[in-house]
């Protein structure tokens, strides 16, 4: 199996507790952090392609709740890739990529299922 890559901003709670599991698991994996890196583009494309840009776009985060009302309520596909390419902290954490498989979000029960070799 291919490592997956795992995508976020490595201080955030969501991702410690991934980079723990992962670790605890034995589980090697590549990092993508937003952070010194930006959003990877066809990444984003293909999260949202498979599973919607209302779940891949965080809207219980700060950043979404500091975009400006009108921006939120008008997000659309499109718009919700522009915004995230522009500040990857709207991206749900993590955000990972196994095989064919896009994860999102911190699940045990998931990466027990997914990710473990």
């Amino acid at each position: 199996m291919a490592k997956p890559k795992v995508y976020g901003i490595k201080n955030c709670d969501s991702m410690k507790k991934t980079f723990a599991w992962l670790d605890k698991h034995s589980v090697a994996y590549d990092f993508h952090d937003y952070k010194k890196s930006g959003a990877d583009e066809t990444t984003l494309k293909a999260a949202i392609k498979a599973h919607g840009w209302e779940a891949v776009i965080n809207r219980k985060g700060t950043t979404w709740r500091a975009l400006p009302e009108k921006t939120r309520e008008s997000m659309t596909e499109k718009s919700a890739l522009a915004a995230a390419l522009d500040n990857p902290s709207l991206v749900k954490r993590p955000l990972i990529v196994s095989g064919k498989d896009i994860l999102l979000g911190y699940d045990e029960a998931t990466f027990k299922a997914l990710l473990k070799s």
